[in-house]
């Protein structure tokens, strides 16, 4: 799971953490123009935005990281996998240690069809950051890919307890979408919704995260 967007698939985070974290390298502007642009709501003004951002000479590098993690998320939420990939790179390589950029990196080789290849980014930004529900749900679904059903649900299991009542909604109405959980879209963990979450680790092609338009009204 991304962290910071709502995308194409229901992923329960605001655009607030980058812009946070953009705030915190010290930028006052962060709200003005360009960042406004570069951390708002519209994906397609966002890499316009922060591609004017990265184009500007008087960024720090850390600012300039921010801009290259934020257009790659929004590059990844229209399914531009290859362009995302290059704008992770590129944040990481102004920031190694960047958890947000490696778990949503992890995030876009899972998609792309490359589960393996982000299991080194995921696992590195739970070191930096051990109980973020994102890079939990992000691991589990590499470990779902891999085969590996123990592990994912044991993260899935504590995603949904670091994640709190948003995430579980995600999952209680992406199981509800399969016909595998047929209970309340309450945010509430129960015994059917573990039962269906332990039958969708278990079934080739199964996610637990519902496309955006199906959970927008059951989770907002």
């Amino acid at each position: 799971m991304p962290a910071m967007a709502v995308g194409r698939r229901a992923r329960g985070v605001a655009g607030a953490a980058l812009l946070a974290l953009a705030l915190a390298a010290g930028s006052s502007r962060a709200a003005e123009g360009d960042w406004g642009d570069c951390f708002g709501p519209d994906f397609e003004r966002r890499v316009t935005g922060c591609s004017r951002l990265i184009g500007r000479s008087d960024l720090t590098p850390e600012e300039r990281g921010f801009a290259h993690a934020n257009r790659a998320l929004a590059h990844a939420m229209h399914g531009h996998h290859a362009l995302a990939l290059a704008d992770y790179d590129a944040a990481l390589a102004i920031t190694p240690d960047f958890p947000v950029a490696l778990n949503n990196r992890a995030w876009t080789l899972f998609r792309a069809g490359r589960p393996e290849a982000g299991r080194g980014d995921v696992e590195r930004a739970l070191v930096l950051d051990p109980l973020n529900p994102h890079a939990l749900d992000t691991r589990a679904h590499i470990r779902q890919a891999l085969g590996d059903a123990a592990g994912a649900m044991a993260d899935y299991r504590l995603a949904m307890r670091m994640g709190g009542e948003r995430l579980v909604a995600l999952y209680q109405c992406g199981l509800q979408a399969a016909r595998l959980y047929e209970g309340e879209i309450d945010g509430v963990v129960s015994v059917a919704l573990r039962r269906a979450l332990e039958v969708c680790v278990e079934t080739a092609g199964c996610d637990p995260l519902p496309a955006d338009e199906e959970c927008r009204n059951a989770t907002s």
